[in-house]
């Protein structure tokens, strides 16, 4: 296990043409900075070399389940994510087969009729809050990275996204904290930190370890070249 904590000076510009496809994890907890590590890493590489598969699109479909019960859905454990369907397309994009990927839905707690089709590109980022849980998953993983962050500023960023983004209310956010988002971390989420190849501290303002990542993967991408 790697903590980046170096400095690298310069930005990685090599070309992942002609190489062999790689596969990495980024997991972490959930308002961690995830989604700005991706970004980030995105915008070191060279363009459209990266497909990204998030572990949301993979929530179960309880759409049938009235209001009253979709609230009571523990996002925040394993049994919530469709595994099988996620190795499914992973393995598919290996092949590089074009895969149907399913919208999910946080306000309904279900999914699409309708997919996007997603194709295989030199990368292949895996993004979510309990992808390393998953050893099959884990297994297909050429580099696995764990977001950290504190747990303060965790729970600042999930009050701004649940609010904005998923229609919950101040309280109910609290309540769905200390229920579900916390006790979940401790049981599920933490403990796969053990897991990762690449810790990043402070997600994504820390810019030397986002850098350093980046390098790492053109070494690993020309290693396995």
């Amino acid at each position: 296990m790697l903590i980046l904590r170096l400095h690298l000076g310069i930005k990685a510009v090599f070309s992942l043409k002609n190489l062999i496809m790689l596969i990495i994890g980024i997991a972490g907890g959930s308002g961690s900075g995830k989604t700005t590590v991706v970004k980030k890493i995105i915008n070191l590489l060279p363009k459209n070399s990266v497909t990204i598969i998030p572990q949301d699109a993979y929530y179960k479909d309880n759409g049938h389940l009235n209001a009253e019960e979709r609230a009571k859905i523990n996002f925040d454990h394993p049994s919530s994510i469709e595994f099988a369907l996620l190795n499914q397309d992973i393995d598919k994009l290996r092949k590089n087969e074009p895969i149907e990927m399913p919208i999910y839905s946080y306000l309904t707690c279900s999914r699409a009729k309708e997919t996007v089709r997603v194709a295989a590109q030199d990368v292949i980022i895996i993004e979510g809050i309990l992808i390393l849980s998953n050893k099959k998953l884990r297994d297909k993983m050429d580099i696995k990275i764990f977001v950290d962050a504190e747990p303060d500023d965790r729970l600042m960023r999930i009050i701004r996204r649940d609010m904005e983004e998923r229609g919950r209310a101040y309280n109910k956010t609290l309540e769905h904290y200390s229920t579900w988002v916390k006790p979940m971390h401790q049981l599920f989420i933490e403990p796969t930190k053990r897991f990762a190849d690449i810790i990043v501290p402070q997600g994504g303002k820390n810019h030397v370890a986002i850098d350093l990542v980046a390098s790492k993967i053109f070494q690993t991408m020309a290693d396995k070249n």
